[in-house]
């Protein structure tokens, strides 16, 4: 294999393995003022947009023994990877596809499994991961501060009739 060749698709593979997730996206008909906008929207959430040839990609897929995404990867694709919050990430490219009208989300791998177009823009619509933790939390909660307002509530039910009967001068 020619030299170049192996570097590149090692440095693919790199970032790929370091990745939670990958979205491939149809660049075609984007200025490079509007990729290099889309690049530093994705930098500020922990992510990386790469242009790789597709043929290369389905290898490092391959080798990485990640899902198949033949069908995906025609055109001008791009490669989204990154370490931190899907959703959020998923939320800048589904923003920036509505404000310039591309690129196009195509398909995107999380946690193994193979996930469509409108997947991805599904993700996009979750709140962000604190927000969702901290729901997550709310309710989990919920049961045991309702147990601990009904167990309270004879007590302080007792000491208001106290309370009003003192302030009465009984």
């Amino acid at each position: 294999m020619n030299p170049d060749k192996k570097f590149i698709l090692d440095e693919i593979k790199g970032r790929v393995d370091e990745s939670s997730f990958v979205l491939v996206v149809d660049y075609s008909g984007t200025t490079v003022p509007e990729f290099d906008e889309l690049r530093g929207r994705l930098v500020e959430q922990g992510a990386e947009c790469h242009v790789a040839k597709n043929s290369f990609m389905k290898r490092v897929l391959t080798d990485a023994g990640l899902p198949d995404l033949s069908e995906e990867l025609t055109g001008q694709t791009a490669f989204v990877t990154g370490d931190s919050d899907v959703c959020a990430v998923a939320k800048v490219v589904a923003n920036f596809e509505k404000e310039f009208k591309k690129p196009e989300i195509k398909a995107g791998i999380l946690d193994g499994a193979v996930l469509s177009s409108s997947d991805v823009k599904g993700l996009a619509a979750l709140p962000p991961r604190d927000v969702l933790l901290a729901q997550l939390l709310a309710t989990i909660n919920a049961p045991a501060t309702q147990l601990a307002r009904i167990t309270n509530e004879p007590g302080a039910s007792l000491a208001r009739v106290i309370k009003a009967k003192v302030d009465k001068g009984e």
